[in-house]
């Protein structure tokens, strides 16, 4: 018989490995699986010049500060780095080279498959992140076979595109520090499908975070008013759209509408032709391997409050906006994880409880 977990955790980033600290310390049995090579390959793998936008202060994990002065904002190595210690350090049951390819239900709870085995938990943890399958928009495929085209996740380095014009499409945070980092080297425009609110990264000479924290605005649900307004639009930290086209040139295109051959056409008719095109248009969840009933929506989406959804044992963590703004962000994860680890360990608690009353009941009376 398959040794069943009190709790499997798919995702060995820092929601996932934040779940984990949180797990052992309520005693419960678990294993963390991620299909990466090493702890920290997701963070590795992004553009060479990846900063936080968070400073080193804000960006701690349970148990273990983040091990960088005050003020400086770590890069992806950093963080990816930070991560390996910290699963080191609380020695973290992680699997590695572990792709799941289906969550089903089962009578003890959840069957995992992956490439190689079959795992099963009374409980799963869904910690993938937010940032899954890379969105590139329909008319992507409508221009010349010999214009480079990169989406923002497969971004690494200047030095990667051909010289001359590049258009970024896509104005958040990613969209404009690559387009930022281009303009040493291109001559770049940039497409802003919406206006989106740009906050300075230290207003007033202090962190943009350590603003919000005093303030609170960190802990802003989803539920609330504000939340609920804040939740509707991104906004850009540190050099906007407006930032860059009057400080660095950046020309800034409305939305892109069509393309054909080497040339994009705008929402405004307006068109030119490019060089190469980044797409910094996002990425969509793919939970089309969780065969779960009752637990999505119409258009797929993993229904929860606070990471709980409809299905018994089967949980949420690291994804934007779950409880609040900073939900899926490195220092702040731990608070849905810690809430998630009192959920199920309560769960988990009462089921022992229940069948060991069961087996009492089912033993013979002394004679």
């Amino acid at each position: 018989m398959t040794d069943v977990l009190d709790v499997l955790v798919i995702g060995g980033g820092q929601a996932g490995l934040v779940m984990g600290y949180h797990l052992a310390e309520r005693r419960q049995r678990y294993l963390i699986v991620d299909a990466g090579t090493q702890i920290g390959d997701a963070w590795r793998s992004r553009w060479d010049s990846l900063q936080l936008f968070t400073p080193a202060q804000f960006d701690n994990l349970p148990g273990m500060p983040f091990p960088a002065a005050r003020d400086t904002y770590p890069d992806k190595d950093d963080v990816a780095n930070f991560l390996q210690t910290y699963a080191a350090r609380f020695e973290l049951a992680v699997q590695l080279n572990t792709t799941v390819v289906s969550l089903t239900r089962s009578d003890d709870g959840y069957v995992v498959t992956t490439r190689g085995d079959t795992l099963q938990a009374r409980n799963v943890v869904v910690a993938t992140g937010p940032f899954q399958v890379p969105f590139v928009p329909p008319i992507a495929k409508d221009l010349d076979a010999d214009v480079p085209q990169i989406h923002s996740v497969d971004y690494r380095r200047p030095q990667n595109l051909p010289a001359g014009k590049v258009l970024v499409v896509g104005a958040a945070n990613s969209g404009c520090q690559i387009a930022l980092e281009l303009t040493a080297t291109h001559s770049v425009e940039l497409s802003a499908g919406q206006r989106i609110p740009t906050i300075p990264q230290r207003p007033l000479r202090r962190d943009v975070w350590t603003w919000a924290s005093g303030l609170r605005l960190d802990r802003v649900t989803v539920a609330s008013r504000l939340g609920k307004r804040l939740a509707e639009r991104d906004q850009v930290i540190g050099a906007g759209p407006r930032q860059l086209a009057k400080r660095y040139g950046v020309r800034i295109r409305p939305r892109a509408t069509m393309a054909a051959g080497r040339t994009v056409t705008f929402a405004d008719g307006t068109a030119s032709e490019y060089d190469a095109v980044v797409w910094a248009t996002g990425f969509k969840a793919n939970h089309a391997w969780i065969d779960v009933a009752g637990v999505k929506d119409e258009q797929g989406r993993i229904l929860h409050q606070r990471g709980v959804t409809p299905s018994p044992g089967l949980y949420l963590l690291g994804m934007t906006w779950q409880h609040t703004r900073t939900s899926a962000l490195l220092g702040w994860v731990g608070s849905d994880a810690s809430y998630l680890a009192d959920h199920i360990a309560k769960q988990t608690d009462e089921a022992r409880d229940s069948r060991r009353d069961a087996n009492t009941s089912k033993s013979p009376s002394p004679q």
